[in-house]
């Protein structure tokens, strides 16, 4: 038993909850475990001491127990007797959550099968099936379960138990006063070895298919969007759980439109004289034509807004909006009817004498 305050050992003040006990002892078995401190004496009397502090202050009796009375009220044989099975749960928790199956089962839970891997289907669609949705299949290349072998691995009559581990599929090792399981190299924790390996899965228990796949793809999805097919992943053997499916897609541009979050963004191009004198033009949108009114005297660069011609939204609640800029086109090429017409145009502005620069002051007279 340590001599040392319980509370100094884990670093807290008397007032700290559960969580923070619990924090504390993470941190110390951290820093002071065996396995990463091998063949430090003191390392481990440290750890023994976290953990003598940790199974006394995270019982509440014990705990109420030491405040009032100290180590003495705890009994003749001190805070630290062994491991009841609540507190051998606590210290099973917080052990896997710093290191764990890796170390201390070797990569798996002995006894448990295996689960299959996720798997990664990269889809491209176009833009408008992002939009409305579609159903489409695919083809999936994945690893199945051995049929013949129904995923052992083995010929019939072909596995005998493990001789290593006599079949348990772990070994028990000491680390100072604990006792750990960790998965038998030999058989890797299935407990069972092949004596005889499956002729189609060459031992494996698992093998290479392609399957198809039928899937609906939202309305609304965007670029990055992952689609979880649960269990359609890569088979596991021997009943393990299969893995899952994700499906992440990527949107082809628009040769029109572009998307921000669930609105469309469009540009027009319109004249001198609709910008002028005001239009009804017709736009392009997901749901086909749709007339827009042009005021008269609108200005190249401004932004109107046709309502619910967005994006649906995938968590439903409508559709985004469409949002059109119009763009005043400058004529590269007149003719002399045209010429003359903006020559007159000029004169009523007050340009008496057209030179050089008079179509871009023309231009800059419609903004």
């Amino acid at each position: 038993m340590s001599d040392r305050d319980y509370y100094e050992i884990l670093g807290l003040g008397r007032e700290a909850d559960l969580a923070a006990i619990k924090k504390a002892y993470r941190r110390a078995a951290l820093q002071y475990h065996p396995d990463k401190n091998p063949g430090d004496s003191e390392a481990e009397d440290s750890f023994k001491e976290a953990a003598e502090a940790y199974a006394v202050l995270s019982d509440p009796q014990k705990r109420r127990l030491y405040d009032q009375y100290g180590k003495r009220g705890l009994g003749a044989g001190g805070g630290f007797q062994g491991f009841d099975s609540d507190i051998f749960g606590d210290f099973s928790d917080i052990l896997g959550d710093l290191f764990g199956f890796s170390s201390i089962f070797g990569g798996r839970r002995p006894g448990r099968a295996q689960a299959g891997r996720d798997l990664r289907y990269d889809l491209e669609i176009d833009f408008e099936e992002a939009v409305r949705g579609l159903e489409t299949r695919i083809q999936v290349p994945r690893m199945e379960q051995c049929q013949e072998c129904r995923g052992s691995g083995a010929s019939e009559g072909g596995i005998r138990s493990c001789d290593e581990c006599g079949g348990r599929g772990q070994l028990a090792f000491q680390q100072g006063f604990f006792t750990f399981a960790r998965a038998c190299g030999r058989c890797g924790g299935s407990g069972k070895r092949i004596t005889k390996p499956c002729g189609r899965c060459q031992g494996r228990g698992l093998v290479r298919q392609e399957r198809t796949l039928g899937i609906r793809i939202p309305a609304g999805v965007d670029n990055g969007t992952r689609i979880r097919m649960s269990g359609e992943g890569e088979g596991a053997r021997e009943g393990g759980r299969r893995g899952d499916l994700y499906v992440v897609l990527s949107v082809r541009e628009h040769p029109l439109f572009r998307r921000r979050e669930n609105d469309i963004h469009c540009a027009l191009p319109i004249s001198f004289s609709q910008a002028a004198l005001g239009a009804i033009l017709e736009v392009p949108t997901l749901d086909g034509g749709e007339d827009l009114e042009i005021p008269a005297g609108t200005q190249s660069g401004s932004q109107f807004r046709l309502r619910g011609k967005g994006v649906p939204r995938l968590n439903g609640g409508g559709r985004g909006d469409q949002y059109v800029t119009v763009n005043v086109h400058t004529p590269q090429k007149l003719g002399e009817e045209r010429r003359r017409l903006l020559q007159e145009l000029a004169k009523l502005e007050g340009e008496e004498q057209p030179g050089p620069g008079l179509f871009d002051r023309v231009k800059n007279i419609f903004g």
